[in-house]
């Protein structure tokens, strides 16, 4: 017997490689959506009594082509159609679909994550199809993502994927010039999925544990796909070693516990020496980059089993030179926070104090934790307010109210936990 949350499973780690083949078979999203929807629908019919099949990637594919072809015909209305029903046809079928190689599904994968990715679209768009094509999320799932409406986001769906029909974007890799560029956004997308599943932009939880693991998964599948693009295994190597550590950012009751406060035996050891080896792999190519820089960046932390044995130095120096490749603002909040471990409180302060952030509220936070360590308690719960007002998440907000009330009813305390960014993960 299957039960039915195994098929579950099946079809979340399926459903992605599945509509892609079909993508290419079909040459629309739509139609390979539904056609692998009826696959799934039949499964939940079948295997419950006839157990699974010896490829159930196979299968699925195979009878979602099937039910495509039965599709077309039913909704053919001119020889177009049915020409292009008999083409898909082939040959005929049995009672256990076979007939389709998944071990050659790698490109159609790797070609549908370049047209979700496409600068056509905008950011957040990238993002939802590239959960849903990709990752087999349900429009549900995203619009949770997104903090949105369902009705919304199935909208921006429609929208997005219309766009894809009506702009008939390509259903390929990009070569020469372009790629670089694309690869960028590619791998941008699959860093911002993680990052809202390792630090909710709102709600309850700090940590989404589903889009963690499926940012991963995209970062694993992109790599493989691409084994020659040091990039994509440095992005990668930082999403598991960040991840490594995701057990130990919550307390028990859910409340965010800063970098230096964690208790590093919780740490995932396997996680970390893969993601290490990884960053190994990337020094011997010698070509860096932004991602692989903070991976670097998040070794040197996972190296140590106690804070205060911190490498600041060296995290300091790669911090440079991420800025010279990168020279943003936020990157340049991290690089802050390095440089107060190194010459003290004042010195990141003065470095804070240069940045055109206001709006973002780990920028408060930094400064509002740089202030208290330097005894302006006024100021720095000023910052912790400011920094509250500017988050939705409800962990970071207990957390930044509880740092302003202990200033306010004991005065300074300890020196304040330092952390390798301005999340404190």
């Amino acid at each position: 017997m299957v039960h039915i949350s195994e098929i579950g499973q099946i079809f979340r780690e399926e459903y992605g490689r599945s509509v892609a083949v079909l993508v290419r078979v079909l040459g629309s999203i739509d139609a390979a959506e539904d056609a692998v929807q009826d696959a799934f629908t039949e499964a939940v019919a079948r295997w419950p009594d006839a157990g699974l099949p010896p490829s159930p990637a196979g299968w699925i594919i195979t009878t979602a082509r099937n039910r495509a072809i039965d599709r077309l015909r039913r909704e053919a209305s001119g020889r177009e159609k049915l020409a292009r029903a008999a083409l898909l046809h082939g040959d005929e079928r049995g009672d256990e679909p076979e007939g389709i190689d998944v071990d050659t599904v790698e490109d159609d994968q790797l070609r549908l994550i370049f047209t979700c990715c496409h600068p056509a679209l905008n950011g957040a768009a990238q993002v939802a199809l590239t959960l849903k094509l990709l990752g087999g999320l349900s429009t549900a799932e995203i619009a949770h993502a997104f903090i949105v409406p369902e009705p919304t986001m199935a909208q921006r769906l429609v929208r997005a994927k219309g766009k894809i029909r009506d702009a008939h974007i390509p259903y390929r890799v990009p070569s020469g010039a372009e790629l670089p560029e694309r690869l960028k956004s590619v791998l941008a997308v699959v860093y911002l999925v993680f990052n809202e599943g390792y630090a909710a932009s709102s709600g309850a939880g700090l940590v989404r544990e589903d889009l963690c693991r499926e940012a991963i998964r995209l970062g694993r599948l992109i790599m493989e796909l691409m084994p020659d693009e040091p990039e994509a295994k440095g992005l990668l190597a930082l999403m598991l070693l960040l991840n490594a550590r995701r057990t130990a950012r919550t307390s028990s009751d859910g409340g965010l516990v800063l970098l230096a406060d964690q208790d590093r035996s919780l740490w995932d050891s396997d996680l970390i020496a893969e993601g290490q080896l990884l960053v190994r792999e990337c020094l011997k190519r010698n070509q860096p980059g932004p991602y692989q820089l903070q991976a670097a960046i998040n070794a040197v932390h996972s190296d140590t089993a106690q804070p205060a044995d911190t490498d600041w130095r060296q995290i300091l120096a790669l911090y440079g030179q991420l800025m010279a490749m990168e020279p943003t603002p936020v990157i340049a909040l991290n690089r802050a926070i390095a440089l107060a471990e190194v010459e003290g409180p004042a010195a990141g302060l003065a470095a804070v104090d240069v940045l055109e952030l206001g709006n973002y509220y780990l920028f408060h936070a930094v400064r509002a934790d740089l202030l208290r360590r330097l005894g302006r308690d006024d100021e720095a719960v000023a910052a912790y307010r400011a920094a509250r007002e500017r988050t939705d998440n409800d962990a970071e907000r207990d957390f930044l109210a509880a740092r302003a009330r202990a200033l306010t009813t004991t005065g300074p305390g300890a020196a304040a936990p330092t952390s390798d960014d301005p999340h404190g993960r």
